[in-house]
């Protein structure tokens, strides 16, 4: 069943750097929000008069917690009217129309193998979500390997956040890498690295979440490898 339209109000904006703010949204129709991490919800934004040209799908950053509040994370695009309208016409205590949740693209029944999470850009808000949930439930869970691409630090979404999980799970992993800055950690882009971690070919499934290129190359490289595609799951942005 497709679920109904509601109102959200936005509770709090957040800026993280000069393209990329975060939207936390309030439902205050619904008691407790309920979804799976990985979903989205779509925005039904006042930019076109065809409905289907006013909606925009994002992901949920927030791990479900038995509120009515998600969080959003956006980039500003030039060419974009939605997030231009975003960014231009939603202030704190702004009023939007959204329904969900909606998707597929979440957590693997088998968490027990190796589960490779890999993302550009905002694309890292599912994954962020996912990580949160496993971590705030105890759920247990295998070597999972959260492997981010972006170009520089300014653009290093939930760092700390991600750092602080790996620091106490010794089954996460948090893998950053740059490809427009050097610094001490990893540069170039996401695919060497999870080629590395899978030189020993270990049963494992990948979620790949990001732009089309990324994800196009991801793909090919781990059929490459010797992996079935049942074993790729993906979720597009842009």
């Amino acid at each position: 069943m497709i679920p109904e339209w509601q109102k959200g109000i936005v509770e709090r904006i957040e800026v993280v750097n000069s393209v990329t703010r975060r939207f936390f949204i309030s439902l205050p129709t619904t008691i407790h929000f309920d979804f799976k991490p990985g979903q989205f919800v779509t925005l039904d934004l006042p930019i076109h008069e065809q409905r289907n040209r006013r909606w925009r799908s994002y992901s949920i950053a927030s791990a479900p917690d038995n509120s009515n509040i998600i969080e959003l994370i956006i980039v500003l695009l030039e060419s974009g009217a939605g997030t231009q309208y975003l960014f231009h016409q939603i202030q704190e205590g702004s009023e939007l129309t959204l329904r969900g949740p909606h998707g597929v693209f979440v957590l693997p029944d088998n968490l027990q193998e190796d589960l490779f999470l890999i993302s550009t850009g905002t694309g890292i808000a599912p994954f962020r979500s996912m990580a949160q949930y496993l971590d705030k439930q105890a759920i247990p869970h295998g070597p999972i390997h959260m492997i981010f691409g972006t170009r520089t630090q300014d653009e290093l979404l939930y760092r700390d956040e991600m750092e602080r999980l790996a620091s106490r799970d010794s089954n996460f992993h948090y893998y950053p890498t740059l490809s427009r800055e050097s610094w001490a950690g990893r540069s170039g882009y996401v695919h060497p690295i999870y080629e590395e971690l899978c030189a020993g070919h270990q049963p494992a499934s990948f979620m790949l979440c990001g732009w089309k290129a990324m994800i196009d190359e991801a793909k090919q490289r781990i059929l490459n490898m010797g992996y079935d595609k049942k074993q790729i799951h993906l979720e597009l942005y842009g």
